[in-house]
């Protein structure tokens, strides 16, 4: 049975470079999501999304083989980030802001395998957060780059991507900050973790003269 790994299959996707921002047309994919709210190393939120994210994803894998006979490399941990003041974002103010955590499910993941897979998780984690769902998620165009090193030194480079890549290409926002974790932060250095930063982009509206 062939295995599907998502990385090597979408290098367009997963393979960004590390010296400049590219332009890649995402598809319409599909995510187990959790949502929360509060910084990602204090928040009991975030712990629990962690928790209920893994259990579901592999439950989902192990059934699809059995079931239909298809297997695949689960694929890494996601995040979109967001505040309601953006600006408590950029200033890294972590108890404001907002987040959406996930782990993509393949097109053959239905949700009678997602429920089964909730319902199994539920046995030994309890009652699942409110906000556990299978989703598609549409961002379209983004301008996507590949960071080496610890989450919060990424601010340079989003400055970058903000204030002279975006106005430069004439784009604005289309969605909120987007990180995929190609690295476990419990196994690798601060320095060695490899994040990739993409942001959903849109043209911009033209200045009213």
């Amino acid at each position: 049975m062939e295995k599907v790994d998502f990385k090597k299959s979408l290098p367009g996707l997963y393979k960004p470079p590390v010296d400049r921002f590219v332009s890649v047309d995402v598809p319409a994919m599909q995510f187990v999501k959790i949502d929360g709210k509060g910084d990602p190393n204090k928040a009991s939120a975030y712990k629990q999304a962690i928790e209920w994210l893994y259990p579901v994803s592999y439950a989902m894998k192990f059934a699809a083989k059995t079931a239909k006979g298809k297997d695949y490399v689960v694929p890494p941990l996601e995040g979109l980030w967001w505040a309601d003041d953006p600006a408590d974002f950029v200033a890294r103010r972590k108890d404001r802001w907002c987040w959406t955590m996930m782990i993509m499910a393949p097109e053959f993941i239905d949700h009678s395998l997602f429920e089964a897979a909730v319902e199994k998780s539920k046995k030994k984690l309890g009652i699942p957060p409110d906000s556990l769902r299978l989703e598609r998620l549409e961002e379209g165009t983004a301008l996507q780059i590949l960071h080496v090193g610890s989450y919060d030194d990424e601010g340079p480079t989003l400055a970058q991507l903000h204030d002279r890549e975006m106005p430069s290409r004439g784009l604005t926002f289309a969605g909120p900050h987007h990180e995929i974790y190609l690295s476990d932060p419990r196994k690798t250095e601060p320095a060695k973790l490899r994040t990739i930063l993409r942001q959903p982009v849109r043209t911009a509206p033209k200045a009213k003269r």
